[in-house]
């Protein structure tokens, strides 16, 4: 089978699958059909070396065209993504505002997890300097996900006096820290 036969065989027997996993990724049916193009490009430049001689050779090559198809088309999205400049009705060039708004909300966002992690943090040092055992059970509940009626078991408590001890812990952090915690959750 001469080279030249080998690609137009591969591409009529799978035109339809790497348009479609290209059109899977990009909305785009013409984006999809350039994204079909080069994947079927890439593959002529690789085939030169290659004859294809059974139906695994077939099977790899197809799994290779939508992997190729599937990557080619993400790195078009993540392309597309990165451009400010879009043409308005009339045809001139306009930025987009959002691109900017996006980065902003994205800094904000990392800022304020930031001053929850702080306040956090500051929470659980003030509790176990108040009550080493609040601190226990606040942290077997909170942050590992005990239930509590194990939580109470390792402590070696009634799962009532387990619950008091939770309320009285919870009463004591809103008292001291509900204001910053507010404020923090305003934005």
């Amino acid at each position: 089978m001469t080279e030249k036969l080998a690609f137009n065989e591969v591409y009529s027997k799978y035109k339809n699958l790497v348009l479609k996993a290209a059109h899977t990724y990009v909305d785009d049916p013409g984006t999809a059909e350039d994204v079909m193009q080069e994947a079927f490009l890439a593959l002529y430049r690789d085939m030169t070396d290659k004859k294809i001689e059974s139906e695994e050779e077939y099977s790899n090559i197809k799994s290779w065209l939508y992997t190729t198809a599937k990557h080619l088309a993400l790195n078009y999205r993540k392309k597309a993504a990165r451009t400010i400049m879009t043409e308005s009705i009339e045809g001139s060039d306009v930025i987009e505002e959002p691109v900017s708004e996006s980065l902003e909300s994205e800094y904000l966002s990392r800022m304020i997890e930031e001053k929850r992690a702080k306040l956090h943090e500051r929470i659980f040092t003030a509790l176990m300097k108040k009550n080493p055992r609040w601190h226990e059970a606040i942290m077997m509940v909170c942050c590992l996900d005990i239930p509590a009626a194990e939580a109470a078991k390792r402590l070696d408590m009634s799962e009532n006096a387990f619950y008091v001890m939770m309320h009285r812990a919870r009463k004591w952090i809103h008292k001291k820290f509900d204001v910053e915690y507010e404020e923090l959750n305003r934005f």
